[in-house]
C-alpha cells in the first residue's frame, strides 16, 4: 500500500502540464487532486504539503494556474494542482475552457484517490465552493475540505468559523482539516486524512 506519509519526500518533481485529456500521464499510481478558488492559498498548501518552497509556483495575480499540473511524489504518488475557480477577470471562454477540463478528468480518472478542495476559514461559505462539494457527492468522489489560513485568526475565532463552515457544508470535524501554510499547523493531520482515502 502506498501512503503518504511512509514518503520520504526525497524525489519531488513537476511533471507535466496537461491542457487536454490526451495528455494525461498513465494510470496505475494514486492520485490526489487540488481545488480551490483563485488566491485561496492552494499553491502555498502543496509546498508546505512536500516540504519545499518554490515547487508550486505561488503569484499574486489569481488566475495563473491554467491547466492540471502534475507533480510526482517519490514516484509513487500524484499531487494534481487544479486551476482556481470563481476568477472574475478570466475571460469567460478561458473560465469554460478550464471548467470542462476539470469536469472531464475528474469524472473519468479512475485512480483519482481523493478530492482536497481548499476554503478560506476567514469567510463564509462562498457559492462556488458549496456547488463543488455537491457536484463531487453527487458523482460518489471522494473529497476532503481544508480550512487554510487558519494562523490569521485566533484559536477563538478559528473554532467558531470553523463551526460555520461545517454547518454550511454539511460536514463533521472529521471531513476537514484546519490549515496554515505559513505555520504548518495541520500538516499532519493532512497528511493522515490523505492517506485514509490511498488504497
Amino acid at each position: 500500500m502506498t501512503e503518504i506519509s511512509n514518503q520520504s519526500f526525497a524525489d519531488v518533481r513537476f511533471l507535466t502540464s496537461v491542457f487536454d485529456l490526451k495528455q494525461l500521464p498513465p494510470q496505475g499510481i494514486p492520485e490526489i487532486a487540488f481545488a480551490g478558488r483563485s488566491n485561496v492559498g492552494k499553491s502555498s498548501l502543496l509546498n508546505c504539503l512536500v516540504k519545499r518552497r518554490n515547487l508550486v509556483k505561488t503569484s499574486a495575480k489569481p488566475g495563473k494556474t491554467q491547466s492540471l499540473n502534475f507533480f510526482l511524489l517519490d514516484n509513487s504518488i500524484y499531487l494534481v494542482d487544479l486551476p482556481g475557480y470563481g476568477y472574475a477577470r478570466v475571460s469567460k471562454k478561458m473560465q469554460a475552457s478550464w471548467q470542462n477540463l476539470i469536469t472531464a478528468y475528474l469524472e473519468t480518472r479512475e485512480n483519482l484517490k481523493c478530492v482536497v478542495v481548499i476554503v478560506d476559514l476567514r469567510h463564509e461559505v462562498k457559492t462556488v465552493d458549496l456547488q463543488l462539494v455537491d457536484w463531487l457527492r453527487n458523482c460518489n468522489k471522494p473529497y476532503l475540505l481544508i480550512y487554510t489560513k487558519a494562523d490569521k485568526l485566533s484559536a477563538n475565532q478559528r473554532s467558531k468559523n470553523a463551526a460555520i463552515l461545517d454547518a454550511g457544508f454539511g460536514v463533521s470535524k472529521s471531513n476537514r482539516v484546519l490549515f496554515s501554510a505559513k505555520t504548518g499547523m495541520g500538516r499532519d493531520n493532512l497528511i493522515s486524512a490523505l492517506d485514509s482515502f490511498i488504497f
